[in-house]
Parts: C-alpha cells; structure tokens; sequence
C-alpha cells in the first residue's frame, strides 16, 4: 500500500520534505491497519458472543422443556447413577444409585465426618431442580445457594425446596455459571454436578468456581470428558471428532475437553490436593437404564409431549453409550482445595 500511495503524495505535495511525507504514509497505513485490525477482532468477539449467547439460549429452552419429563420418569436428580462395575441392577435402583453418586463424590474429595468440619454454605453450579442442593442442605445442616441457565428449573426447584420444608436452607436463580452473582470466598463447598460439560469457555469456568470459594473450600467437579490424549498425539481421530459433534448438536454441548485439560486449567489458579478419577465404569449402567425408561409407556407419553428438542437428545443417547464403550467418553470426577 505505502508503494502505491506516495508517488501520487509526492507530486501533490513536492513543497514537503520527502521524509515527512513518507512518515505521514506510513503513519497513516499503519493506523489503518490497526483500524482494520480492531474491527476484525471486534467482529470476531461479536460473531463469539453471539455463539455463546445462541448455546446459553439452546441450553436454557433445552431444559425448560425437558426438566418436566426427567422428573416425571426419574425423579429430581438430573445426573448419572453410582454401580458396582458389571453389576445388574433393577430399576429400582436407578434412583438410590444417584444418592450414591453424590455421597460417592463427597467421599473422593475427602469431606469430613465430624459435622464440626462440615460445610456451612455450598453453591450447586448448574442445579438442575435443586436434587443436589436440598440432599447437601439435609446432610449437613447447610445453606444452599443453586443457578441455572433454566428459568424453568429454577422455579421448580424453589417450589420444590418450600414443599419440603427447606426454603430457608436453599435458594435457586437464574445465572451464568462463567459470571456467578456471588461475591469472592463465599463457599465451603463449591459443587458442579455433570453441569461442565455445557461451558464453552473452561478455563473461564474453572477460575469462578475457584473464585467463590472460601479459604479451605473444597471444589468439586463431576462432568463427561472425552479420553486424554496420548503424548504422541495432537488431536482426537476423526470418528471421535464426528461421533463428539454430533452428541453436541444434541445436548446443546460446546467443545468438549478431557481430564487433563481441567487439571491443566486447575494448576494455573491457586488451588492444591488436585485429585481425577474416571468414573465410567461406575455409570455404564445408567445410559441403557434411561433409554429402557423412554421406551415405557410413560416414557414415550412424557417425550412426546416435552417437545422437539427433548425427543432430539433422546435419541442422541446411544451415541453416549457408543462413545463410553470405545472409550472416547470418560465420566470424571475432579477434586481440589482452595488454601486455607
């Protein structure tokens, strides 16, 4: 561009020293390029914000409408059972398995027995109806505090807690898990039960459940992942990618991520005794379960009635157990500490 330009400036303007009318060029191309840097960068923030607003939107209307029908069939717990390995389990089952999902989760990260060291106020990023938030509040005299993308869910669950004698031990709103409404060091127990998964931006995620957290606060996070890559490799196989792609478009999911990228996220903030685990074949029996409840008559009823996007990520579902038998999807848990 300077090439083309200042031969014409300098036959209109030969009274000028070459060496200012060349400086005015160049000042001049570069603030143009770094007007033309700006709006491309402010374009492409735009184009993410929109990505991101479009997925929260998806997400929300996802479990406005389908909230209702997990309810109905499985009750108020919105995340996977904990089994014995290879063990057959009735249905019957399915909901006790879910209690001791959590209590399984408490255990790993090395919550006290002695109700002295219990925690006294817990935030459930990503609630769901509230199951998580009323249990802790019962088992350990707490105050609860649970968000969610749903209005849906949080009217419920709010409904729910006063139905059962608990609304002045736990609370539900509506808010952004990547910008909670809380102040910092808030928690003892920052829980995010299987709600990962649904964050476009990790690190982002990572660092306000670090932030909310209390001196001493244990942080807790239960989510899918996909399989952490071997040292050799730099990016998941193609059918991994493809199978991954196609349960996002279902499940309203960002970019997934593995294990390792969350201790990764976790080594750079300020947080110690981080602790993984792969959890999937302690869930394995839960996918099938889910789908034989659809196929009921009560199932199939609550389905049909729930709404397009909910009928969509029930039959994404045996790409879940497709991807849990391959091994590309992991169930982990991951536990740290924020220092006293």
């Amino acid at each position: 561009m300077t090439a083309s330009v200042f031969p014409t400036c300098q036959l209109l303007c030969t009274c000028r020293p070459k060496p200012h009318i060349l400086h005015r060029t160049r000042g001049s191309t570069r603030r143009r390029r770094l007007t033309l840097a700006a709006a491309a960068a402010s374009r492409s923030m735009e184009a993410e914000g929109k990505k991101d607003g479009a997925l929260k939107k998806g997400i929300a209307e996802f479990y406005d409408e389908s909230s209702g029908t997990w309810e109905n069939i499985w009750g108020d717990h919105m995340h996977h059972g904990f089994y014995d390995p290879d063990s057959t389990v009735s249905v019957s089952d399915h909901r006790a398995a879910q209690i001791r999902m959590i209590d399984e989760a408490l255990r790993f990260a090395g919550l006290s027995e002695d109700p002295t060291k219990w925690p006294e106020s817990v935030v459930d990023v990503g609630c769901g109806i509230g199951g998580s938030s009323r249990y802790l509040a019962r088992k350990y005299g707490a105050k609860c505090q649970g968000i969610t993308l749903s209005p849906v869910q949080a009217q419920r669950a709010n409904a729910l807690a006063a139905a059962q004698g608990l609304a002045d031990k736990v609370s539900f709103q509506v808010a952004d898990a990547l910008e909670q409404p809380f102040p910092d060091g808030k928690f003892d127990l920052v829980w995010s039960m299987e709600s990962g998964e649904h964050m476009p931006d990790k690190a982002k995620f990572v660092n306000e459940l670090t932030r909310v957290a209390a001196p001493g606060a244990t942080i807790i996070i239960v989510t899918w992942c996909h399989r952490d890559l071997a040292p050799s490799e730099e990016s998941l196989q193609p059918w991994e990618k493809e199978l991954l792609n196609k349960i996002c478009k279902s499940f309203y999911l960002p970019a997934w991520c593995s294990t390792a990228d969350y201790v990764n996220l976790l080594e750079t903030l300020s947080v110690q005794d981080i602790k993984t685990a792969d959890w999937s074949p302690y869930v394995a029996p839960f996918w099938p379960a889910v789908i034989r409840s659809a196929l009921t008559w009560k199932g199939l009823t609550s389905l049909l009635r729930s709404g397009l996007k909910t009928i969509k990520g029930a039959l994404a579902m045996p790409l879940m157990i497709e991807g849990f038998k391959k091994d590309l999807i992991k169930f982990a848990i991951i536990t740290c500490q924020k220092p006293e």
